[in-house]
């Protein structure tokens, strides 16, 4: 968890995001949410998994970004799949726009959480990992595991 994001606890997570793409830079973005998506996301109810964001007239959106329906609304309640927008700085926007036209970029949220009572969500400029690049993460992981776990039975 960066620094930024300190005591924050994610409401919902992305983890096969890490595992499926580098991470090159990382962004904060309020989320524009109408009630129910909020009592909902609030309640943990959220998927992040085949979500991507795009640039689109200026403007950042997420989409397939499933927040399930409030379990309390009625008529009113909101259509899970909708395409939502992010709120972030002029200067970001272009950043962004920039580095998703270069080849291979992609623009993936990782988690969503709450701050200062606003949604807001960690967006990932990513690049997709190549199968050894994951096979080399998994031997890198294991390697650590067996390392901690050799120096743990030592000091035992």
């Amino acid at each position: 968890m960066s620094a930024k994001h300190k005591g924050v606890k994610p409401v919902v997570d992305n983890r096969r995001a890490r595992h499926e793409y580098h991470i090159k830079e990382n962004f904060e973005a309020g989320l524009v949410l109408v009630g129910t998506e909020v009592k909902s996301l609030r309640m943990g109810k959220g998927n992040l998994q085949d979500a991507y964001a795009t640039v689109r007239d200026g403007e950042v959106w997420v989409n397939n970004f499933h927040i399930s329906p409030y379990d309390k609304g009625n008529r009113f309640n909101h259509d899970p799949l909708r395409p939502k927008k992010l709120l972030l700085h002029r200067k970001e926007i272009n950043r962004l726009l920039g580095l998703q036209r270069e080849k291979g970029m992609t623009l993936i949220p990782l988690k969503i959480y709450f701050k200062d009572g606003r949604a807001k969500m960690d967006l990932a400029v990513a690049v997709g990992k190549k199968l050894y690049d994951k096979r080399e993460d998994i031997a890198n992981r294991d390697a650590k595991r067996d390392m901690e776990r050799a120096v743990k039975e030592r000091y035992k």
